[in-house]
């Protein structure tokens, strides 16, 4: 089915970076069980920063949290190297866990969020990320998850205590064991690289991965212009039930010709009205 206008937050967003040129498209909704969306997530190729941040801590706390997270990378500015960039995100993002912290330090509760954060200058790119929110690269027509999950699951696969079936079943999988905001500095990991023409990067909350798989992902984005693969997505979720806010990022590098050239100045994507039962 296909989504509904009225609850979304998007728009196409192209710039250049050097000889690659950037395209990006984007979708968040609360999906079909919640009424409220707590993803929030940034779209900004003047300044070469994408982001998707999934709130925890409940409904008012969660967007909160989401919002903090994006509104502190969305201050980065204009940097002058890859160096500069990672500088500046890296303070950002301690501001960000700071006011978390701070938050729910005042509460006696958890104010937190994941962040999954794609940084592009020039040919260099970089994904920092804490929670299970997750990047995708498309290359040469193979898809791999650049991220790795920090939950209990996926932390007891990888010490063999679980395997892959268990894990899918196991009732705690999905205990978010690192987050912006839950401890006093942030906990983030690193991927990084260089850029090939063509490369397309799929940046997500939880909210798709539940219901989509790496292959329904590749078949959406791998050849499609990213605003297209991100209704697709959306669509999809939505089908197969959206039990959570749903929140797709797609940035295509060396677009081909063959795609339309469009340009926007909006930078910042924030969560559409909230969705009846249905979409």
């Amino acid at each position: 089915m296909p989504p509904d206008p009225s609850a979304l937050a998007e728009r196409t967003v192209v710039a250049t970076a050097e000889a690659l040129r950037i395209e990006a498209g984007f979708v968040t909704h609360p999906g079909i069980v919640r009424e409220e969306n707590e993803d929030h997530c940034l779209v900004a190729p003047d300044l070469g920063v994408f982001a998707v941040a999934d709130g925890m801590g409940g409904h008012e706390d969660g967007a909160f949290a989401s919002a903090t997270v994006v509104e502190a990378l969305s201050s980065i500015g204009a940097a002058v190297s890859a160096a500069d960039l990672m500088a500046r995100l890296e303070d950002r993002m301690l501001r960000a866990n700071a006011a978390l912290w701070s938050a729910g330090q005042a509460q006696g509760a958890i104010v937190g969020s994941t962040a999954a954060v794609l940084l592009v200058f020039g040919r260099d790119f970089a994904c920092l990320w804490s929670g299970d929110s997750r990047i995708y690269r498309i290359r040469e027509g193979a898809i791999v998850q650049l991220t790795r999950d920090h939950t209990e699951g996926r932390d007891l696969f990888e010490r063999g205590l679980l395997s892959a079936a268990e894990m899918a079943t196991w009732p705690r999988r999905h205990v978010i064991t690192k987050a912006v905001g839950v401890r006093d500095l942030p906990e983030m990991d690193l991927e990084q690289g260089v850029l090939n023409p063509g490369d397309v990067f799929v940046i997500c909350s939880d909210g798709l991965t539940g219901h989509a798989s790496d292959d329904d992902i590749l078949l959406a984005a791998g050849t499609s212009a990213p605003q297209w693969a991100c209704d697709a997505l959306l669509a999809l979720t939505l089908e197969r039930g959206a039990a959570d806010n749903v929140t797709v990022v797609i940035v295509r590098c060396g677009l081909p010709a063959a795609f339309p050239r469009r340009a926007s100045a909006v930078t910042v994507a924030m969560p559409g009205p909230a969705a009846g039962g249905s979409a």
